[in-house]
């Protein structure tokens, strides 16, 4: 069965290592959180805030153990007006038993609101 993980994160600026570390943290969760091996990603898309230039969020992930051959690929997220800022959003497709209710979506810093209906807690 495939499903989609859903996980999204801020930073407080554009700059390459904020960009960097808060991406990593945020894919490593969401396998954590749905005890998923990297074998059994199928793709991960990864999405940003206009406002976000100064590095690829994808680096951030193929430096993860066992994460090289994912394919992954980043792009923007649509420019509406009032949406949050500084956001990172990754959308990863795997390879699980797990049910669609049982799937652990994870946000991080001020992207928690995005999706309260979503929290777990």
């Amino acid at each position: 069965m495939v499903r989609g993980i859903r996980g999204a994160t801020t930073v407080e600026y554009d700059e390459e290592l904020l960009i960097l570390k808060a991406t990593e943290e945020l894919a490593v969760k969401m396998l954590e959180e749905n005890e998923v091996d990297p074998e059994d990603i199928i793709s991960v898309l990864i999405s940003t805030t206009l406002d976000i230039t100064s590095a690829f969020p994808a680096k951030a992930v193929r430096s993860i153990e066992g994460w090289k051959y994912v394919p992954v690929m980043c792009t923007h997220e649509m420019d509406v007006v009032g949406s949050m800022p500084f956001c990172i959003r990754i959308l990863m497709h795997v390879n699980t038993d797990a049910t669609q209710q049982s799937i652990q979506h994870v946000y991080h810093n001020n992207a928690v609101n995005l999706r309260p209906d979503l929290q777990k807690g």
